[in-house]
């Protein structure tokens, strides 16, 4: 049987508002990886483009997302790991090894290594990044719209000066971590 590896990265660990995003990715072996990086290096053009590229040419993928709420309930560290495996079960593939950017690999069913700096380092990894990114950049902006004032279309909920602006103008909203400090 052919291994199939699956790279996993997440989006919003830091924010102080919004879901914490995982992706998963299966890519084929013919795929075009000179588009790939970390998310973090990347326009935000160059990251919308990779990320329709993965999405048609990916063997598999799958986003998978923890709530604010669910942020304060287990801690960020425990959301994370619960969108990371959210994502790997959303695939339409059983994947026979995990790759995980960071230190700790989601309990999912299947043998896993974390890859430190694997965003700059591993293909699957660094796909998952593009698509957890801009995945969780999408979210923040339309959320925006509902919760105008904030400007989560900018900041897409980090700790800018602006944000804790907007916090102590308007007091949190319903996607502000009320386990965060403002």
């Amino acid at each position: 049987m052919a291994e199939i590896v699956c790279g996993i990265d997440e989006a919003g660990r830091g924010p102080l508002a919004g879901p914490v995003t995982a992706a998963a990715v299966v890519l084929p072996h013919d795929f075009p990886t000179g588009i790939l990086a970390d998310s973090k290096t990347l326009s935000p053009a160059r990251r919308e483009s990779a990320a329709r590229v993965i999405r048609d040419r990916a063997t598999s993928w799958a986003v998978g997302w923890a709530s604010s709420e669910e942020i304060d309930r287990l801690n960020i560290h425990h959301a994370t790991l619960l969108a990371m495996r959210r994502a790997v079960e959303g695939l339409g593939v059983r994947p026979t090894r995990l790759l995980v950017d960071g230190l700790f690999v989601p309990e999912a069913g299947v043998p896993g290594r974390a890859v430190v700096r694997g965003d700059a380092s591993v293909h699957e990894i660094m796909a998952a990044s593009i698509l957890a990114k801009t995945a969780r950049d999408a979210w923040m902006v339309s959320y925006a719209e509902r919760e105008p004032g904030y400007g989560f279309e900018k900041h897409k909920g980090y700790p800018t000066a602006e944000h804790r602006a907007a916090i102590a103008r308007l007091g949190p909203c319903a996607i502000h971590r009320r386990s965060f400090h403002f």
